[in-house]
């Protein structure tokens, strides 16, 4: 998501399909800008994709910073994109602009950008999905008291829905969306480990039972705090299943690995693929005890983002998959966002 733009205004034409879309990124919050300026001179030459990223230029609609919680209304051709800046330490960046990023939909620069917004507090729709089979069962109270205290700090009772699922060989919901802290709870302290592990299942079924049910006319952060060691032994759909009903559902994971050995498994690897494919982050807390340290990292990216709602082009409602390619121009800075979605419509 870093790539460095090189391509020059002007190519020959064997050379310009390989950087059009670098040309075309470039294009997205450029038009924004330039359609704010003056119109060049007669007989000036028509404008080239520019190899830098685009002037600043006065906001575009809706491209204000806001530390409240806006209202952002998305239409039925639009695409909602939450997405997290850090830097190489992983600290969270705030204060960029709209010209500050690139993006292809579908391989094509937007139509049009509607809205753009930082540092947003969105409601958020969280399930609290824990392993509860066998394999953990060591470290289960722990998880049980971490993944309390977490709901406990973060949800706001006016805006902020969770659920709660545990899974061994099947998932099962032990608290439904609310915004009771007590119920939720008790959904959590009813989990008894036991039994394999259906990882990508419960993954599966929280996003298609849960998440992607949940569509309203303004956008939510929606998003799993998996917590689990990775190893999946009794699961009927695969990884790339579950993915891509975490797309289907716009639903990111964060993933709490309950593997505290010296050196990573490929239970740590499964968690990795699925944080990252949904635009989301792995945590490898050192030992139990840290599992809270983790829970605040969380915490502090969920209510550290960046909000882009765009029209895009050639849009068709026909259920195709359509992938998202975002980057900011600042190389020192990793964007995190999903990679793509099912256009749909809404």
């Amino acid at each position: 998501m870093d790539t460095q733009l090189s391509a020059p205004q002007a190519v020959a034409s064997s050379r310009l399909w390989r950087f059009s879309p670098v040309a075309l990124a470039v294009a997205l919050f450029g038009a924004a800008a330039y359609a704010q300026q003056p119109a060049p001179a007669a007989g000036a030459p028509a404008p080239q994709s520019p190899a830098q990223p685009a002037p600043q230029a006065v906001p575009g609609p809706g491209s204000n910073t806001d530390s409240g919680a806006p209202t952002l209304h998305v239409g039925v051709n639009e695409v909602s994109l939450i997405f997290t800046v850090t830097d190489k330490h992983g600290h969270y960046i705030a204060n960029l602009g709209q010209n500050d990023f690139a993006l292809l939909d579908d391989q094509k620069a937007p139509e049009r950008v509607n809205s753009f917004h930082q540092q947003i507090n969105l409601p958020l729709r969280v399930g609290i999905v824990i392993d509860a089979s066998t394999s953990i069962r060591s470290r289960f109270k722990f998880e049980q008291q971490s993944a309390t205290e977490f709901l406990l700090q973060v949800l706001r009772a006016k805006s902020d829905r969770a659920f709660v699922m545990g899974f061994d060989v099947t998932p099962t919901v032990t608290a439904d969306w609310t915004n009771d802290q007590d119920a939720l709870e008790t959904g959590i302290n009813k989990l008894e480990p036991g039994g394999g592990t259906a990882l990508f299942d419960a993954v599966y079924v929280a996003c298609r039972d849960k998440l992607l049910t949940d569509r309203g006319p303004e956008p939510v952060r929606k998003a799993i705090i998996l917590i689990s060691d990775g190893q999946d032994n009794q699961s009927r759909v695969y990884i790339s299943e579950a993915i891509k009903e975490c797309e289907r559902a716009e639903t990111i994971i964060y993933a709490i690995s309950t593997n505290w050995t010296p050196s990573r498994g490929s239970g740590d690897k499964v968690l990795q693929q699925l944080a990252e494919e949904t635009g989301g982050e792995v945590f490898f807390p050192p030992s139990v005890e840290e599992m809270a340290t983790s829970f605040k990292d969380i915490e502090e990216e969920l209510r550290s983002q960046y909000a882009l709602v765009y029209t895009p082009a050639d849009f068709v409602a026909n259920g195709a998959y359509r992938t998202i390619y975002l980057y900011c121009y600042d190389r020192k800075y990793t964007v995190r966002a999903k990679k793509g979605y099912f256009a749909t419509g809404r």
